[in-house]
């Protein structure tokens, strides 16, 4: 059975109404988006209805995903993918799932990822980053000195461990809009790297 076809469950714009609506700035990066990924991502039509709202995440989401970073852009990705099966969040399991098979070469990695990480034979810098992604998700408020610590006793810097943290944190923040409003993931992610 075929995923529900809508972007998301509420209005998205037409193309017609992208043309309007968005600066030159964002129209440009969702054409840079569809000659480079064959695809505009679901993520980018639905935050387009509030042009503004659709800056500020392509902004974050760039830094986080795409900036300096002591980490990888996989280790980025598997902290999406475990932070969204945590949540539950279709759309990111999805799309992040799909990165991860792709930058890993690995699609048993990203299977492993999307339903339960500690099956994996994960290097321990994973294994730590992971469940602190988990934690952070699940318990937040649990958090506490010895679960930085074991982010440092794996070789993460200071700077390393805020990148997680900020990461898992805009994770579970997208996750929640994405289920509100049932985003859907481009269906063209399913296949993917594979």
């Amino acid at each position: 059975m075929p995923q529900p076809s809508h972007v998301m469950a509420l209005k998205t714009p037409t193309e017609e109404e992208l043309d309007a609506t968005l600066d030159e700035g964002m129209k440009k990066y969702l054409k840079v988006c569809q000659e480079k990924l064959g695809i505009v991502p679901n993520v980018l039509l639905s935050y387009a209805s509030r042009p503004e709202k659709l800056k500020t995440f392509v902004a974050t989401y760039n830094e986080l995903m795409l900036g300096e970073s002591g980490l990888s852009k996989l280790e980025r990705e598997m902290i999406a993918v475990v932070v969204s099966s945590t949540n539950h969040c279709f759309y990111c399991v999805v799309a992040h799932g799909q990165a991860v098979r792709e930058l890993s070469g690995d699609p048993e990695l990203g299977e492993m990822l999307a339903i339960n990480y500690r099956v994996a034979e994960l290097e321990p810098r994973h294994r730590a980053m992971l469940d602190f992604a988990y934690k952070m998700t699940a318990t937040p408020s649990l958090i506490d000195q010895k679960d930085r610590q074991a982010l440092r006793d794996s070789g993460f810097t200071d700077d390393d461990i805020f990148d997680i943290a900020d990461t898992a944190g805009f994770y579970n923040m997208s996750n929640r809009v994405a289920t509100a409003v049932d985003m859907m993931p481009n269906p063209e992610y399913h296949g993917r790297s594979r």
